[in-house]
């Protein structure tokens, strides 16, 4: 008999990554192995989806109605989630992030349905000293989330998080060990097929200067650090290239242009900001280094990269600050280098270093994307998950 899973979704496919490179590529590995797979969105991030129901890779995405703002709203969604449960009769309830309309839902459905088992899923630390800390929330919602990331894995039949603080922080709450499994981020096979450099230089117009890659959202480490990292490679090599992909919620790439120009290394940056799929693809194939800099915050420490996946993916060499889960994905001078926290000389130097030694360079970036494809592949990630759907559904 096939069993059937609803995934409690923060928010639709768009405009965050979390479902569609977290819980989509899960729920698309758990319906190979013969489970159906139905997640439930609102769609408040991105109104135009509201209503829409799609099917990729044989998960049913809802995305429910639209509703106003405010507790009235919240209330609505909460009321819609739980409205389809009872209709589509899952035999588990698994719940992406700890907060939210989708653990509002989950709380009204551990009293309405107790028996009904619940799985907690954390892939980022949501409350104080996390991302209540940086995004503009209003004070009631933060204390709210604080509340459902602390609670709810307590009423769950299993735990699964995205990297080893997490597992540490959810144990801190009174979860029993036993009751949580690692489960971080991986990568889909085949991976992206990789344009030709030549090609992929075309495209964003560029020469064959040396290229450096910091695909970011900017909130992980200070400006500074990134600018010191950029005059200490400047200063060795003068023709050097920062390529940046991304941008950050308050125009940090605006104030890191400005930062670089008034350190003399305006020059060196090339600066794209957001980037559809086919920039980010000639973006990695075009570089011959990426750049991950973190500072060692509790954030940081919990965060589970996707975006660091790609870039060693992608066969890239990776230098990197020695943070959390970086350390797990990368082993320093096997598969990457790492270097103290916050240390814009160091990373410099990782990267002048490895730019001399272009056979090691290649080297480590060979080794990068044969890891993270042995040991964070979807497939062998979703066979874990299956595991534990089995542990809460006994």
């Amino acid at each position: 008999m096939q069993r059937t899973i609803v995934i409690l979704a923060p928010f639709g496919l768009r405009p965050k990554a979390t479902l569609s490179r977290r819980g989509l590529p899960l729920a698309s590995e758990i319906v190979r192995r013969g489970w159906r797979v139905h997640v439930l969105a609102p769609p408040d991030l991105w109104p135009a989806d509201a209503g829409l129901t799609t099917h990729i890779d044989g998960v049913t995405i809802e995305h429910g109605p639209l509703t106003a703002p405010g507790p009235r709203g919240m209330l609505g969604a909460t009321a819609w989630m739980v409205d389809r449960v009872g209709e589509i009769k899952p035999d588990l309830i698994h719940l992406f992030k700890p907060k939210g309309y989708g653990g509002m839902a989950a709380l009204a459905l551990r009293m309405l349905r107790p028996r009904l088992p619940l799985l907690v899923d954390t892939d980022d630390w949501e409350g104080r000293g996390g991302w209540n800390d940086r995004l503009a929330y209003p004070r009631h919602i933060k204390a709210l989330i604080n509340w459902q990331e602390r609670t709810l894995p307590r009423r769950a039949a299993a735990v699964t998080v995205a990297s080893r603080t997490l597992a540490e922080q959810v144990r801190s709450f009174g979860v029993p060990a036993e009751r949580i499994t690692y489960l971080p981020n991986g990568v889909e096979l085949p991976g992206r097929a990789a344009l030709p450099r030549s090609i992929a230089r075309d495209t964003l117009g560029h020469d064959d200067r040396p290229t450096v890659l910091l695909y970011t959202r900017f909130w992980e480490f200070g400006l500074s650090q990134v600018v010191s990292c950029l005059v200490g490679m400047a200063a060795q090599r003068p023709d050097i290239r920062l390529l940046v992909i991304g941008a950050g919620e308050n125009g940090e790439e605006d104030q890191l242009a400005a930062l670089a120009r008034r350190a003399g290394v305006g020059h060196a940056l090339d600066s794209r900001g957001w980037a559809d799929d086919r920039t980010i693809g000639a973006a990695l194939a075009a570089s011959d280094i990426a750049l991950y800099p973190m500072d060692d915050t509790l954030l940081n420490r919990a965060k589970c990269s996707a975006k660091l996946t790609e870039q060693m993916q992608a066969g890239l060499p990776v230098v990197a600050a020695r943070v959390g889960q970086v350390a797990e994905y990368i082993e320093h001078g096997a598969s990457g280098w790492l270097v103290a926290p916050g240390d814009g000389g160091a990373l410099a130097r990782g990267i002048l270093d490895l730019l001399d030694q272009p056979e090691r360079a290649a080297a480590l970036g060979r080794a990068a994307r044969e890891h993270i494809e042995t040991m964070f592949n979807w497939p062998r990630l979703a066979e874990t998950l299956e595991s534990v759907y089995e542990q809460a559904l006994g």
